[in-house]
């Protein structure tokens, strides 16, 4: 009753997408129902010349037989124009669900949390937007045709049956149900280890990505073997499930054809036992082999469609399980929208721990960062600086306490406003697979040349982009592989200065650079503070020496605050990370 509860949600969920091709929907159930018509024609066809040649050979013509022959041929033009029709138009409607549900997901996923991300693998996310929705074009495709066709077969086959002997009724629909009650276990742990190796599925996305992503990692420490063990560790319990699955399967199968002898047995003995006793024609007879022919046969296609029904409800519950996650919108959405910012921020007793802990990151946190002014954070590694940054654009919300963008509480502006209004330049730069140009104009896809230009130059970028064999048409690799760290966080802040934010948050930007180019990424950074109200999370402390405002952040919270000058004179714990 549960699995029915579950697949009936499931199925509610996939409504509306199937209601969005209603209209190729209901052309091609009518196009099954006529397949279905033309497929039940035949027996009664057969029945109607049996009798003819059994009661009165004589009234058996060749008009008749001609005129008989002339029709089957008619309806087999029609099954051949609405079988075509089911199978072309049928999957093509499939295809468009299937992209839709893709593309709806694609964009949930991008609006997820990253608290969400924090605790998924992108290799799991992959398998679901990927293999989880292939089948969904033959479920959306199969599932209601099945049904239709299933539903006319079987009703036929019961109105037949009744018309000709209710006793015999009564026993082949005795046998269909006994049937399905029986296989119920089979097919219920045969969705249960299909669903475990489509998670499976997700895994060795997830390790392969990892494994791939990394492979100079994995080279460099010489661990091809170690990785390569562990992918066949993990493709062996996928073997594992899918060897599970099979064998439900085949014993759900084996099952289903031993019903289908107990049917025909009963069909031909029962069948003989009333034609000795005159209570059916020959005809009829004849008739009963074939309708019971025509009921196997609808119920094979449910057992063969069971797997493919598995596959695409475990897809459509993946699908669902993601769906069902709430949106950073749909989390805590602002009305208001944030204009003319000045760039004033206050943090006011802000609290925080991230989502799965109880360890408190920051505790009672209160500052003042004036519009325009240049604020540093420092400190050892745990301190909160990361999480600091974090919280003003809200990729992570305070747990306690608020947070005001020109006294504004952040929760009551709308992402879109408060993240237009904030640039971030971080440690870990992400450069998307494709040109120069397209990653300087990335989030600013009206900008013109000359301001892609213009915004390179402002990063010190422009000189060795245009010594790139293309120039600012240069692929730049998985990543930006083909450029330098240097090179990779000047295109960064290209970016930045092309979006010319009013609140700038630098999160240890030079920290893994050589001195060379932390040089110039440091000169850039400085042209991109000025007239911004920056905060710098910094390792190097010579980087923010100038700063209006530093502030030491330790486990225990703000621990000092100050100018550089300031704070060396108070002889505490700056002064001691300056003198090492």
């Amino acid at each position: 009753m549960n699995a029915l509860k579950t697949n009936l949600r499931l199925l509610r969920r996939f409504w509306p997408y199937l209601l969005q091709q209603r209209r190729v929907l209901l052309a091609d159930l009518f196009c099954a129902a006529l397949t279905t018509a033309c497929e039940i024609a035949l027996p009664l066809f057969v029945r109607k010349i049996t009798n003819a040649a059994v009661s009165d050979i004589a009234s058996l013509t060749l008009r008749t037989i001609l005129l008989t022959g002339c029709a089957y041929f008619l309806l087999r033009c029609v099954d051949g124009a609405a079988s075509y029709y089911k199978a072309a138009q049928g999957h093509f409607m499939g295809a468009k669900i299937e992209t839709e549900m893709r593309n709806d997901l694609f964009a949930h996923l991008q609006g997820l949390s990253f608290s969400y991300y924090d605790n998924t693998r992108i290799g799991q996310l992959m398998s679901r937007l990927t293999n989880d929705l292939f089948d969904v074009t033959e479920f959306a495709h199969h599932f209601p045709e099945e049904l239709c066709v299933t539903s006319i077969k079987i009703l036929a086959c019961l109105v037949i049956f009744a018309q000709m002997n209710r006793v015999m009724a009564a026993v082949v629909f005795t046998i269909v149900p006994l049937m399905f009650l029986v296989t119920r276990y089979s097919r219920r742990r045969m969705k249960r280890a299909f669903l475990d190796s489509r998670r499976q599925v997700g895994e060795i996305n997830s390790l392969a990505e990892d494994s791939l992503l990394g492979i100079r990692v994995v080279k460099s420490f010489g661990s091809e073997g170690e990785e390569s063990g562990k992918f066949r560790r993990s493709n062996a319990r996928f073997f594992g499930f899918k060897r599970r699955g099979y064998a439900y399967m085949a014993q759900y199968q084996t099952l289903s054809r031993m019903f289908d002898g107990f049917l025909y047995l009963a069909a031909v003995c029962f069948g003989a036992w009333l034609l000795r006793k005159g209570q059916m024609r020959v005809g009829d007879f004849s008739l009963t082999l074939l309708m019971v022919s025509t009921l196997l046969d609808s119920v094979r296609r449910i057992i063969e469609f069971s797997e493919q029904f598995n596959r695409g409800i475990t897809g459509i519950e993946r699908f669902a399980e993601i769906m069902d996650e709430l949106t950073e919108t749909q989390c805590a959405q602002g009305d208001r929208e944030l204009t003319q910012v000045r760039g004033e921020i206050t943090f006011d007793r802000v609290s925080f721990v991230y989502p799965g802990t109880d360890r408190y990151v920051l505790r009672d946190f209160s500052l003042r960062i004036a519009p325009g002014e240049s604020v540093a954070l420092v400190g050892p590694s745990g301190g909160g600086k990361t999480t600091l940054c974090n919280l003003v654009p809200r990729f992570y919300d305070v747990t306690q306490g608020s947070l005001r963008i020109d006294g504004q509480d952040v929760r009551s502006l709308t992402l879109a406003s408060l993240r237009r209004n904030i640039g971030v330049v971080q440690q870990d730069i992400y450069l998307f697979s494709g040109s120069v140009r397209e990653n300087i104009a990335y989030g600013a896809g009206q900008a013109t040349e000359e301001e892609i230009r213009e915004a390179a130059r402002l990063a010190y970028a422009e000189e060795f982009i245009e010594k790139l064999p293309q120039g600012y048409d240069t692929y730049v690799g998985e990543r930006g592989v083909k450029l330098s760290g240097g090179q990779k966080q000047r295109i960064s802040i290209a970016r930045v200065f092309l979006k010319n934010p009013p609140i700038l948050l630098l999160d240890e930007a030079t920290s893994a650079l050589d001195n060379e180019s932390e040089r110039l990424v440091q000169a850039s950074l400085e042209r991109l503070a000025q007239g911004r109200t920056t905060i710098t999370v910094a390792h190097r402390l010579t980087t923010i020496r100038h700063a209006e405002q530093i502030v030491v952040l330790t486990e225990d919270g703000a621990a000092e605050c100050g100018t550089h000058e300031a704070l060396l004179d108070a002889n505490g714990i700056y002064s001691t990370m300056w003198n090492r």
